[in-house]
């Protein structure tokens, strides 16, 4: 009987998550010989006339692929949720960068204990993935609907690292930006830290990316004159998401800033 009840459970409460996701569409940016797979929510009682806020969401590098579903695991159901629908209407995309590619230009390493390094490389040749994407955000805010004073981008971890380095490579789009423990090369916050209003957060306690990263990118923004909130979760590991998507001002402070 306890199992039945913990199946029936599990099944109402995927069956609810999928009803969530189900709200994405599947789409595919192509240009060239190139695809970049994304998923797109519209908001209820869309209308192709009315200027919508628009949010683009980069995932970790977990959820790579080409499937077009696993970067909806984390982030989906929050922007999908009946709350954030309601109150905050806006256009949501999930693009999905490929197997053995990256968002961020990284090149990586290890120290002498063995634990990985990262060495940040915006001046570099971006990414095919970041092409892709920063042709995709080309593309979707060139549409009619799109309201370009309310431009949005997050992500987390290999998305945190690329959304950093999207505010860098168009610092004149973006409203604001909420990178999830993250980093990025802090030489390059002086190109965006007036442009673009920041939310950081970070586990204390992060084993895979440092929440020095973090940290130093704060500081770098609020050096060059950037409206900056740092947010450090004390004892989280590598997982600050599951408590950013719980924070009950981040929607009300995402949408407040306006270009």
């Amino acid at each position: 009987m306890k199992s039945t009840i913990i199946f029936l459970l599990i099944f109402f409460v995927s069956a609810g998550l999928y009803g969530q996701l189900s709200n994405y569409e599947f789409e595919n940016y192509t240009k060239g010989n190139d695809t970049l797979p994304y998923r797109i929510m519209y908001p209820a009682g869309f209308d192709y006339h009315h200027p919508f806020p628009v949010v683009f969401f980069l995932h970790g590098s977990g959820e790579r692929g080409n499937d077009n579903e696993s970067q909806l695991t984390h982030g989906g159901s929050f922007f999908s949720s009946d709350f954030a629908r309601s109150e905050y209407p806006a256009v949501v995309v999930f693009p999905q960068c490929s197997t053995n590619d990256y968002w961020a230009k990284v090149d990586f390493g290890l120290d002498g204990e063995g634990k990985r390094t990262f060495s940040f490389r915006p001046d570099l040749e971006p990414t095919l993935s970041m092409k892709m994407l920063m042709s995709l955000v080309d593309s979707v805010m060139g549409l009619e609907w799109a309201d370009k004073s309310q431009l949005y981008v997050g992500g987390l971890s290999m998305g945190a690292m690329g959304t950093f380095e999207l505010l860098f490579r168009k610092p004149d789009l973006f409203a604001a930006a909420f990178p999830i423990c993250g980093g990025g090369l802090t030489e390059t916050t002086s190109a965006y830290a007036e442009k673009v209003s920041l939310w950081i957060f970070h586990g204390e306690v992060d084993s895979v990316v440092p929440v020095k990263f973090s940290k130093d990118m704060a500081d770098a923004i609020k050096k060059n004159g950037g409206d900056i909130h740092l947010t450090i979760y004390p004892e989280v590991n590598h997982n600050a998401w599951d408590y950013v998507f719980l924070e009950k001002e981040l929607l009300p402070w995402l949408f407040s800033c306006r270009k």
